[in-house]
């Protein structure tokens, strides 16, 4: 994860349409697209079932989970450790293994580097000129899911501004979100603040903060917060 060593970013601000974001996103991905290995699977616009699909029933609630990871060198208690797996990943797997929810991964079209150093320099570029990173591959559709768990690292105070781009694209009115993040230093940091501006209409509830060194461990904290939203573990 990122620390929060750099001043403060911009406040956010909606700077295209949602339909207009759409169509930047898709152009800027197949153009990115076309440089990766041929290898790299492609991306659908249907969320991946978890090991415990989402139900249909009446009373019980459709959820998604969508989480950005980067995994590379990582901040680990003031040094640097590589991470095949990055923190948010993690922990974003420990909270699918537990409910009924549907996973989306966000991915850059253009990927962070594995270098901490370059990342923390991009990042900063990102915040102060408040871009908007496009999306690799399709946006997921949010129509039928009741709650929506937002998971990303906390880069300089706040996530990554990749996030941002995904909830300005979509149409969050009448779901509940729950911030999730892993970080060093800023727990949540500003995500409330700025999920509540690029998600209108939609009910900013309870999130969880895991210090990205222990989401190995937090299976106790996991469930726990499961129960206070009204998620429990199976």
């Amino acid at each position: 994860m990122i620390t929060p060593r750099h001043h403060a970013a911009l406040p956010s601000r909606r700077t295209v349409l949602r339909g207009a974001l759409l169509t930047a996103t898709a152009a800027l991905s197949a153009t990115h697209l076309a440089g990766c290995s041929p290898s790299s699977p492609s991306r659908s616009a249907s969320p991946t079932p978890s090991q415990s699909a989402a139900t249909t029933g009446r009373d019980v609630k459709r959820v998604l989970l969508a989480y950005f990871s980067r995994p590379g060198e990582n901040y680990y208690y003031g040094g640097r450790t590589d991470l095949k797996v990055g923190n948010t990943e993690v922990l974003a797997q420990r909270i699918a293994g537990r409910i009924a929810c549907d996973t989306y991964r966000i991915r850059a079209a253009d990927p962070y580097p594995h270098d901490y150093d370059a990342t923390v320099q991009r990042n900063v570029r990102e915040q102060d000129t408040d871009a908007r990173p496009a999306v690799e591959g399709r946006l997921p559709s949010l129509d039928g899911y009741d709650t929506v768990l937002l998971a990303g690292p906390i880069w300089n105070v706040r996530a990554p501004m990749i996030m941002t781009t995904f909830t300005e694209a979509l149409e969050f009115r009448g779901k509940t979100v729950h911030p999730i993040t892993t970080y060093a230093m800023s727990g949540l940091g500003t995500t409330e603040r700025d999920y509540a501006t690029s998600c209108p209409g939609a009910t900013i509830a309870e999130g969880l903060a895991v210090r990205g060194e222990e989401v190995k461990d937090a299976d106790t904290e996991v469930e726990a917060w499961l129960r206070r939203i009204g998620l429990p573990a199976r």
